[in-house]
């Protein structure tokens, strides 16, 4: 199968040929390379990752042996512990830090940041991104944001303490929450990411509309474009009501206005509002480039062409739709109008619909396929289990009945990390692999990956399931010491055992550390193409050069073209490859000036 890397140019050059050799600091640090600048959030976000990690091995240990010093805690100032004992003011900056470093900072620019930049040029034929110095731009506004937000940990006071959603009318008044530039640099740090969302997401729709390759319809275009192009409209729409509302309670803290503040006639539903406004939208934004990406490599893995492909994306687009109208099942319990709850409980249980689809399509594809267990399909497979009992504890919550005893329980938790870290991190682990010859021309190793993933698996349902049932027992969120509580102390046996199991889920990430940062010097020297996959990004050597292809490539088939019966001793069908019944595409006419 030839490569495509010299293919006749077809409507615009522009190919790593044209590009002059440049200085270690252009290239690899202010690159406005996609590739580069894909692999900088990564290594960036694995950080902050790594930070909210810590953070909630510290609030499982308060949790699972409260009243007991924090090993290290020594370290700590006095803020934070007392004889080594975590003091209540530091759990709350704890759980509200866990959650704001693992959904702003860690998740989001995994799988958006990361993806979008790596792999849209790459899978749609494109040289580099339409806008590549707002590129370079979106991830040093990304950088400075993550930057501030940790600073709040070295300010007096230190960071918020209202929870990751940071609810007013708490986080509205200093002399209440007792902390004052913590809750400054929160807001302007949410501010600065929303920009870089914002210029990032519009990069991405103006590169998928515009600079597809010959022969690139819409539908020929993998699941993965797809769900981090609809992504990226929902981040442009979704970003600019929080950063709104960061402005507005910037403006409380700092300038004494009171938009949140109802003591002075201000709103404190309005900041609920606006939060989960954008709050719903974004838990799409965490899940679809995981849903495209784990399309792929189910796919892949299966040996089959995706089952359903135009359902799936109509599937995307419903849920990205349906998204913007369910926001007020996070405040059933605010006091809500019956009948507008009522509205609420309906759109969420309908937005259940697409979401099953596609477990369905899944499931569908994978059935009778000939199936290949590599550690991205395994890793695949996790996240669609895990993604399943989260949305199924989703329905539950749906129910407005059901959510009224369940709200603010650890019932909660579990649901959102089912979702969210179950569901995400499996799949950003399939994508880390799956994509890492392309990044950086070796293989990770596949028995390291083999074992990260089963004791992964085993150890987060062993942290994670047991809070369904804790949280059904009345066991509630940022709870500093359950033990105090005569109806939960029978439940601390579960919480020891929830706590020992998170310990051994975070040490098991040693693993992947281990293998990822190996791999990168040691690991075997990955061979073009090394999962037989249809893809465009498989036609460039490994990693790919600054530029991608020396000419505009053709596509001539969709992305999922396995087991096809033209492809003859072969199981798979690449978009890029040209057989004697193809004809070239007619290239798009130029823009002006070009």
């Amino acid at each position: 199968m030839t490569s495509v890397a010299h293919a006749k140019p077809q409507g615009g050059g522009g190919g790593h040929d044209a590009h002059a050799p440049m200085s270690f600091w252009r290239k690899y640090i202010f690159s406005t390379d996609h590739k580069i600048i894909g692999i900088q959030f990564l290594f960036v976000s694995l950080f902050f990752l790594l930070v909210g990690g810590l953070l909630a091995m510290q609030i499982r240990w308060q949790l699972g042996f409260p009243g007991k010093p924090l090993p290290g805690g020594g370290i700590l100032p006095e803020t934070m512990v007392s004889g080594g004992v975590i003091l209540p003011e530091y759990y709350v900056q704890l759980v509200s830090m866990h959650g704001t470093f693992m959904v702003f900072f860690a998740i989001m620019p995994l799988l958006v940041g990361v993806y979008a930049n790596f792999l849209i040029p790459l899978k749609i034929g494109a040289h580099d991104m339409a806008f590549p110095r707002i590129n370079m731009a979106s991830f040093w506004l990304a950088l400075l944001a993550g930057l501030i937000m940790t600073a709040s940990f070295f300010v007096p006071n230190g960071p918020i303490r209202s929870g990751w959603t940071n609810y007013a009318p708490l986080a509205a008044r200093p002399d209440l929450s007792g902390v004052t530039v913590g809750q400054m640099l929160w807001c302007i740090s949410i501010v600065v990411l929303g920009l870089s969302s914002v210029l990032g997401s519009l990069n991405y729709i103006t590169t998928v509309i515009n600079h597809r390759a010959p022969g690139m319809t819409w539908f020929r275009m993998p699941l993965s474009v797809w769900a981090l192009f609809i992504t990226a409209i929902l981040g442009v729409l979704a970003l600019p009501v929080l950063q709104g509302a960061a402005i507005m309670l910037l403006f409380d803290n700092v300038l004494g206005t009171h938009f949140f503040d109802p003591v002075a006639g201000g709103q404190a539903l309005l900041w609920q509002h606006l939060f989960w406004f954008f709050g719903h939208p974004e838990v799409y934004i965490l899940i679809l480039p995981a849903m495209g990406m784990v399309s792929d490599i189910i796919a892949n893995g299966s040996r089959k062409p995706i089952f359903g492909y135009h359902s799936m994306v109509f599937a995307i687009i419903g849920i990205a739709f349906l998204g913007w109208i369910v926001w007020g099942h996070h405040m059933f319990m605010s006091g809500m109008n019956p009948t507008l709850g009522s509205t609420f409980m309906v759109s969420t249980l309908l937005i259940a619909v697409p979401s099953a689809i596609k477990v369905f399509n899944w499931l569908g594809t994978i059935w009778r396929g000939n199936i290949r267990f590599h550690v991205p399909m395994l890793n695949a497979l996790g996240f669609v289990s895990m993604f399943t009992i989260g949305g199924l504890s989703g329905i539950f919550m749906a129910a407005t009945p059901v959510d009224i005893p369940l709200h603010d329980t650890q019932f909660i938790v579990a649901h959102i990390h089912y979702v969210l870290f179950g569901g995400s991190l499996f799949a950003l682990f399939a994508a880390i692999t799956y994509w890492y010859p392309k990044m950086f021309g070796r293989m990770m190793s596949e028995r390291i990956g083999k074992v990260h993933f089963w004791l992964t698996f085993i150890f987060y349902n062993m942290t994670f399931f047991p809070m369904h049932i804790i949280g059904m027992g009345g066991q509630m969120r940022r709870i500093y010491d359950p033990t105090i509580y005569t109806f939960l102390k029978p439940q601390q046996p579960l919480n020891v055992f929830i706590s020992y199991s998170a310990f051994a889920l975070f040490a098991v990430q040693i693993l992947f550390a281990f293998n990822f940062l190996w791999s990168l010097k040691f690991g075997k020297k990955a061979p073009q193409n090394p999962w037989d996959d249809n893809g465009m990004e498989w036609s460039l050597p490994n990693p790919a050069p600054h530029g991608n292809w020396e000419r505009t490539p053709n596509v001539y088939r969709g992305p999922y073209e396995f087991s096809a019966p033209e492809a003859g001793d072969k199981d798979f069908l690449p978009q890029y490859l040209k057989l004697p019944s193809d004809r070239d595409p007619v290239p798009a006419p130029l823009p002006a000036g070009h």
